[in-house]
């Protein structure tokens, strides 16, 4: 899909986020043979449901990554504290630099700039000054998407859709959510096929595509 092995990095500003924007391409990267590493910054362990353990979201992300594909040492976890990304924007900020420096990635994954949630916006915000010299998309996530450009779109195979929503299985914690549902993510990877001609996509904005 994008020519020779790429390294791609996925930031994802809780466990589970790349997972739903973007399960299906990471598992098609991977297949094609391109690196994948995945950098989630809060296991939302003051989020948690009380009959889960705390750091439940850490033991499942592992699961979850696992199943798309991704090596264990390509998953990097930080300790933020959920709903606080904000206030430690100028951490965030280093740590994403970091991360420049150590992978040197050619294409980013990340939430949408205008996502309402404030830890996706973060995420977004200073991932654009990190990875300026990147080629960046992001990804959708309907319930926090107050508008959203389908400016590119990803073809996903039925074993795509299959490996996303069994690596969301994984999040036992999260299967509350009406957006956890098989389902759900079905349709929503049918409806960005249905726009594009073919079966199954996943739908991008594009921020900045380089083209050497």
């Amino acid at each position: 899909m994008f020519g020779s092995k790429k390294k791609i990095l996925v930031l994802a500003p809780h466990t589970d986020d790349g997972e739903f924007g973007c399960g299906g391409t990471i598992s098609k990267l991977i297949n094609e043979g391109h690196d994948v590493y995945y950098a989630a910054f809060s296991a939302c362990q003051q989020s948690v449901l009380p009959q889960f353990p705390s750091d439940i979201l850490i033991t499942e992300v592992k699961a979850a990554t696992k199943v798309l594909g991704i090596k264990p040492e390509n998953l990097i976890l930080f300790d933020y504290d959920v709903r606080t990304f904000g206030y430690n924007r100028q951490a965030i900020l280093d740590d994403l630099i970091k991360l420049r420096a150590e992978i040197n990635p050619d294409v980013i994954f990340m939430p949408e700039k205008n996502d309402v949630h404030q830890d996706h916006k973060t995420i977004a915000e200073e991932g654009l000054r990190a990875f300026k010299f990147c080629s960046v998309l992001s990804y959708e996530l309907p319930w926090n998407n107050i508008t959203f450009t389908t400016s590119s779109f990803i073809h996903l195979s039925e074993e795509n859709v299959r490996t996303k929503v069994k690596a969301l299985n994984e999040y036992q914690s999260q299967a509350h959510r009406p957006y956890s549902d098989e389902d759900f993510i079905r349709s929503m990877a049918r409806l960005r096929g249905v726009q594009i001609g073919t079966t199954y996509a996943e739908a991008f904005s594009v921020v900045r595509w380089i083209i050497k």
